[in-house]
């Protein structure tokens, strides 16, 4: 279970949902709908945690959603 933050948003650039996981430098997935953007976002989540293992780097402890904004 993912528990990284993951910010959603409408890019009209792109057409798309675009998900962010700010958490995760350079970690992001689109999709056509919210759902399928989340989806992918956690899949990639997997894969950038993956490599971040194999590479030696640090993988950073979620936060978690904010609270309070």
């Amino acid at each position: 279970m993912n528990k990284y933050e993951i910010i959603v948003y409408w890019s009209d650039i792109d057409n798309a949902y675009i998900a962010e996981v700010p958490e995760l430098a350079g970690c992001m997935a689109d999709g056509q709908s919210y759902s399928e953007a989340v989806q992918n976002a956690d899949m990639v989540i997997v894969e950038w945690l993956e490599t971040a293992h194999l590479l030696g780097r640090d993988i950073p402890i979620p936060k978690g959603k904010l609270l309070y904004a």
